[in-house]
């Protein structure tokens, strides 16, 4: 029996294009497996809300069922008005496809409602063990169904968050397999988790699983695919490609009840290598799924705007990302030097824009009511906002997505400027701490026979150069004891006082949380930041503004 798991790159809301990746799949194989929610992509948020788009999946979910080959079995995700009763309307479903009509539909189990997961505010929980049985001629398998979460409650290895455990109850049924459609979002090192775990469930009841998820970047998520197999014995036997769709097809033995199949290397990767190939699908995506061909950003000659560059570059084409050069007067010669070596090495146009008269024609505009004041973070915040508003303009006059170069040490803490630096339609590396950009670019560098990153960005001391001899170290600790405090106080949710068990410095572990409540306000404002890690600053960080604790 010939089992494909479908890896597809859904867009969100594209009903007709998501089933016909679908189609094109269905060929010489028994059965398709798909992600989770693949039919309408996911996460597809409020469109759930909407009555006549779920009235329009359950139409294309007819269609599809009527346009497949004949003697196939589909098992696609899609959501489905659940039956009359307490609760939300809707299901995350598995729905099977058989003969032209909709055979089964396999309600998910376990609703998460934890960081960027809202389910429980759209569906309503299934309630009992779904199981499928199929005939393929002369062969008969059942197959245990589930959804994501349904996988990742069991006690024996992480800690459970639900009453429910779909597994141990599926596992009562005389199952030959089981399958597991997800929508997984990519963190670093996800991967080794996600084996990890499936490979115990095989072991412990010794059956196949098969994992298929969703790859693509949908918004904030990015979802790295690496759709998997495992053995009865608990041995990956197959894996699809990261961070592209792909199909994985297997042969089934019924008679065995497992993939006659070699194990395969345990996953392993750079941590570099994965973090780097999530950011370009991720700007890749969301240009191209929000309507984007082009890109622009400010190089300022400093790490983060060259990591940004040359990321945009590999995601869209080095013909299609545009640099602008912003010098004020405390702008170093070094730094445009700089910034001009790193775009003649991507190979990307620049335009050069001197901010000075602007910065003149705002200072004698405000004149009559700042007299009296002496120059402080006023007038830096204002070369900023200059800039962001000359990108923004360029951004508006020709239709190229602009892209914010903050990074996430600076995002925590507020250094950076509202209506500034962060002006822009995505945060690249919003997600991404100083010390792991530093990483990325020597990595980068290593890589090619000539540096892509010029050397002397990488070794100057960081500035935002808003005045003279201005260092980031003027205004912050040093980038690796900020990391590792904000690792601690936003990653691990460690209070103060475990931090400074952790050999940090009172005063200095006191200013730093009071600079990331203190920035609440601008974060909120802020682009929309590609998640690589657990803990990121989008919609799964629901921190209050107005608010006073301190712990």
């Amino acid at each position: 029996m010939r089992i494909a798991l479908a890896q597809i790159n859904p867009i969100v809301g594209d009903l007709q294009g998501n089933a016909d990746k679908i189609l094109a799949l269905t060929q010489d194989v028994d059965v398709l497996i798909t992600s989770e929610l693949a039919l309408c992509g996911y996460p597809p948020r409020d469109l759930l809300l909407d009555r006549s788009f779920i009235e329009a999946t359950q139409q294309v979910l007819l269609e599809l069922a009527q346009s497949l080959p004949p003697a196939i079995t589909v098992l696609v995700g899609a959501p489905t008005f659940a039956t009359p009763g307490r609760g939300q309307p809707l299901w995350n479903s598995a729905v099977c496809l058989q003969d032209g009509q909709v055979t089964h539909i396999f309600p998910k189990r376990l609703l998460p409602n934890y960081d960027v997961f809202d389910e429980q505010r759209y569906f309503r929980s299934g309630t009992t063990a779904n199981v499928l049985s199929l005939q393929v001629g002369e062969e008969k398998i059942t197959m245990g169904v589930t959804i994501c979460e349904d996988l990742w409650n069991d006690v024996d290895f992480l800690d459970p968050l639900y009453e429910q455990n779909p597994l141990a109850e599926l596992v009562k049924q005389p199952i030959d397999l089981l399958v597991n459609l997800s929508a997984s979002p990519f963190t670093m090192q996800k991967q080794r988790l996600r084996e990890k775990i499936l490979q115990h469930h095989a072991q412990k009841y010794a059956l196949p699983i098969l994992y298929v998820n969703q790859v693509g970047g949908n918004d904030d998520l990015i979802f790295d695919g690496n759709s998997f197999i495992v053995n009865r014995w608990g041995q990956v036997v197959a894996r699809a490609k990261s961070f592209q769709p792909d199909l994985l097809i297997v042969e089934f033995d019924p008679t065995q009840r497992d993939f006659p199949l070699a194990p395969i290397p345990e996953y392993r990767v750079v941590i570099e290598a994965e973090v780097w190939q999530a950011l370009v699908l991720g700007l890749r995506d969301y240009a191209h799924k929000c309507g984007f061909s082009k890109a622009v950003l400010g190089l300022s000659g400093g790490i983060d705007s060259a990591l940004v560059a040359t990321i945009a570059t590999e995601a869209l084409g080095r013909e299609n990302v545009l640099g602008v050069l912003l010098p004020s007067p405390y702008t170093s010669h070094q730094s445009i030097t700089d910034a001009q070596e790193l775009a003649d090495n991507l190979g990307i146009k620049t335009v050069l824009i001197p901010i000075t008269p602007l910065m003149q024609s705002y200072d004698h505009a405000l004149a009559p009511l700042l007299q009296d004041s002496p120059p402080d973070v006023t007038e830096e915040n204002l070369q900023s906002r200059i800039r962001g508003t000359l990108l923004m303009a360029l951004s508006n006059k020709f239709g190229y997505l602009l892209l914010s170069t903050g990074n996430k040490s600076e995002m925590a803490v507020g250094y950076c400027t509202l209506y500034g630096d962060m002006n822009g339609g995505l945060a690249v590396i919003g997600d991404v701490p100083k010390t792991l950009v530093y990483r990325l670019c020597y990595w980068l560098n290593n890589l090619a026979p000539d540096p892509i990153i010029p050397p002397s960005i990488l070794t100057k001391a960081p500035s935002a150069e808003l005045k003279p001899n201005q260092t980031d170290q003027d205004s912050l600790p040093p980038y690796d004891i900020l990391d590792d405090i904000l690792c601690h106080f936003i990653d691990r949710h460690a209070s103060r006082a475990e931090i400074i068990r952790q050999g940090h410095d009172p005063a200095t572990v006191d200013r730093v949380m009071q600079l990331v409540r203190r920035a609440e306000f601008k974060r909120r404002q802020a682009p929309p930041t590609l998640k690589i890690s657990d803990r990121a600053f989008g919609t799964g960080w629901r921190m209050p503004i107005a608010a006073k604790y301190v712990n």
